[in-house]
């Protein structure tokens, strides 16, 4: 990792946290400061993979703010958490003939076919969370990958983890194969416990689909097999515990006493109430899921005008309850930089 994208992980992390560090309303803007004026009269679809899934709400409600200000029409398509789904929302919104689309939190790989569909129609496209390769020209013809550095985010949840518990942790990966990039958290998470004397006592691969119904019986099955020596949860998502915390009320234990969850993304409002509430969840490592949905709305407008894309991969940050109590009644991790200036200065010149 570059020595300054560390500093301003350090920078994120501990003014959420709340050590010492400058302000948070000082913290500069560190993206894009040129590019194409805003193309007049464009209409854009976002296709998301689940509007349940509250990163992926909060960067399409991102993208619908961008888009008010640069001046564009917007029209959100729910994948409605399946396969299935999100192959019929693709082939709608290539329906529509858009100047655009914005692929909001599933694989590249899974909807490959549509993908090409959309490229031979020469649609340009974007993405959230599309796959492993972040920034510029990733795979799918996708023109630019948004997304924090992956991992950076699992290594922070796995640091957070073993600082928490020390050598003596016992940790359980939830993960999602149905996902290259989850497939490559959850590793690095593992890789970092191990390499820190702490044990990872299973690795759990369930769909993020199932976590409904899944959690409540793994949970209980983990208890049973593990008992005290299940110390720390850790995710891909903050999906995840959505469902968790129900099964350890359930079998008695408070959530001062049970595993500790972490999860490596995405700083959904569920998992800020968890958390700032002290019920089942300790901390995330947060997105900014809004500055996000700007960033695509920017990246897309260079695309539609043959301009290359600007590069910009945004910072995560941890999110603990003490840093939460803090910044009072924040839902997201929003960071006070100028980004929303940022952004429209460079539309409107």
């Amino acid at each position: 990792m570059q020595k300054g994208k560390l500093l301003k992980l350090i920078l994120a992390t501990t003014m959420l946290a709340g050590a010492a560090a400058p302000a948070f309303a000082e913290t500069p803007w560190d993206g894009p400061t040129t590019g194409p004026a805003g193309a007049p009269d464009k209409t854009i679809v976002v296709v998301a993979a689940d509007l349940k899934n509250g990163g992926i709400l909060g960067v399409s409600k991102g993208v619908e703010e961008a888009a008010n200000q640069i001046g564009w029409n917007i029209r959100v398509l729910d994948g409605a958490c399946s396969i299935q789904g999100r192959t019929a929302a693709l082939g709608q919104a290539l329906a529509l003939q858009p100047d655009g689309i914005v692929i909001n939190g599933f694989d590249a790989v899974e909807q490959q076919a549509a993908l090409e569909g959309v490229a031979a129609a020469k649609i340009p496209m974007v993405a959230w969370h599309s796959g492993p390769k972040i920034g510029c020209d990733a795979p799918g013809g996708i023109f630019a990958n948004v997304s924090t550095d992956a991992m950076t985010v699992s290594e922070v949840a796995a640091n957070w983890a073993i600082e928490d518990g020390g050598k003596d942790i016992g940790a359980v990966i939830f993960t999602d194969s149905t996902y290259q990039i989850a497939i490559d958290k959850a590793n690095r998470i593992k890789e970092t416990i191990e390499a820190a004397g702490g044990k990872v006592l299973e690795y759990v691969d369930t769909p993020i689909a199932d976590t409904s119904s899944r959690m409540g019986p793994l949970t209980t099955s983990l208890l049973q097999k593990y008992g005290d020596s299940w110390t720390h949860a850790l995710a891909i998502n903050d999906l995840y515990f959505d469902f968790m915390g129900p099964a350890l009320a359930a079998a008695g234990i408070s959530s001062e006493d049970g595993p500790q969850a972490g999860s490596a993304g995405d700083g959904s409002e569920a998992a800020f109430w968890r958390i700032r509430n002290g019920a089942y969840q300790t901390i995330t490592v947060a997105e900014p899921l809004n500055l996000q949905g700007w960033q695509l709305v920017d990246e897309l407008n260079r695309a539609i005008q043959g301009e290359a894309c600007s590069g910009y991969i945004t910072s995560p940050a941890l999110v603990t309850k003490e840093g939460l109590e803090k910044m009072g009644d924040s839902t997201a991790f929003d960071p006070d930089s100028p980004y929303r200036q940022a952004y429209s200065a460079i539309w409107k010149k």
